[in-house]
């Protein structure tokens, strides 16, 4: 039968630090605000990054609390520094927030005088039909964030940004075109991540983790085989569906070794919600597996799939071959 975790959420005490790709008025803080209205967080303060390796490298260090990093778009995929970060450092995925983008072509001046255009890149690759039909001349510059060439584009009526509709009002530009993407329906994804702390040898002190953790994480409470006690049919429906989130590597040169992969999850109706290779930089064909999937990882279902992957993955010489993100709420509207 399934059970309702009951968890004591004590106090936090001090003011939440939140990371984000910065200035304000970016794509990133908008995901934030969402994550913290849904949470009913008060008082959060916003700190803001230059690019998405410092935003997510502030959660790692503890510089922020935690910090919400762009990791996939509808129209141009996934983003792969992301990605490389999730492999390369210690973080944990503990919730996951999916924006609307609206861009828009954002200046001081009008149209006419436009000679050079700003945006992140995944902005500019989000446009690019609309840049090449409508300002084939002008030249086309990278910037850490949309907001940042909000920003810059303040300076001079020669420049424009594709942005927000809140850059605009931020930064006291004129809104000369709005949803100039290339597709209507673009949506980004964004994983809310903290640093993966130390274990804890103390029952205590790991009771007090779990605590604090599940004030943002109302997943993680089976995880800890808390107390529980038999739930209604109300109190399910109003539970949180969960995801899991892991990354794997595969021996490049032994036959059959994703069809196996993919067979753990299928023989055990586990539900996959994404996978896609990554290469490990190493030599070329060298892969590492990203993969999203329904579920948590306490379920005993979960737990088989897992120790099953275990004694497929890798090679004699690679460890550290399944690692595991973290499990937290879908997201939902």
């Amino acid at each position: 039968m399934l059970s309702k975790i009951i968890i004591t959420i004590p106090p936090i005490n001090h003011q939440m630090i939140i990371g984000v790709m910065g200035p304000e008025g970016s794509y990133s803080e908008k995901a934030a605000k969402l994550w913290v209205l849904k949470n009913d967080l008060r008082d959060a303060e916003f700190r803001y990054f230059a690019d998405i390796e410092d935003a997510f490298l502030a959660a790692v260090k503890g510089t922020a609390d935690i910090s919400v990093i762009p990791v996939e778009n509808s129209i141009e995929g996934s983003v792969g520094v992301t990605l490389d970060l999730l492999l390369e450092n210690e973080a944990v995925i503990i919730g996951e927030i999916v924006v609307k983008i609206e861009h828009c072509l954002l200046s001081k001046g009008g149209p006419e005088k436009i000679r050079v255009i700003l945006s992140h890149p995944q902005g500019l690759a989000q446009c690019r039909r609309f840049l090449k039909k409508h300002f084939p001349e002008a030249e086309l510059r990278s910037t850490g964030s949309t907001s940042h060439a909000a920003r810059l584009a303040g300076e001079f009526e020669e420049m424009a940004a594709i942005a927000s509709p809140e850059a605009a009002e931020r930064y006291g530009l004129k809104v000369l075109l709005s949803n100039v993407q290339d597709r209507k329906e673009n949506y980004t994804r964004f994983l809310v991540i903290r640093g993966k702390e130390k274990i804890l040898s103390e029952q205590a002190a790991e009771t007090a983790k779990v605590d604090r953790e599940s004030y943002f994480n109302p997943c993680i409470g089976a995880e800890y085989g808390l107390q529980s006690e038999p739930e209604t049919g109300k109190e399910k429906a109003n539970l949180p569906a969960c995801k899991t989130s892991l990354i794997v590597y595969l021996e490049k040169d032994r036959p059959g070794a994703l069809y196996e992969l993919l067979g753990a999850f299928a023989k055990r109706g586990i539900n996959l919600t994404k996978i896609e290779s990554r290469p490990s930089k190493k030599e070329l064909g060298d892969y590492y597996f990203f993969i999203d999937f329904e579920g948590h990882t306490s379920d005993a279902l979960i737990k088989d799939a897992l120790e099953d992957i275990k004694s497929k993955a890798g090679t004699k010489s690679k460890t550290n071959t399944l690692k595991v993100l973290g499990s937290y709420p879908a997201f939902k509207n």
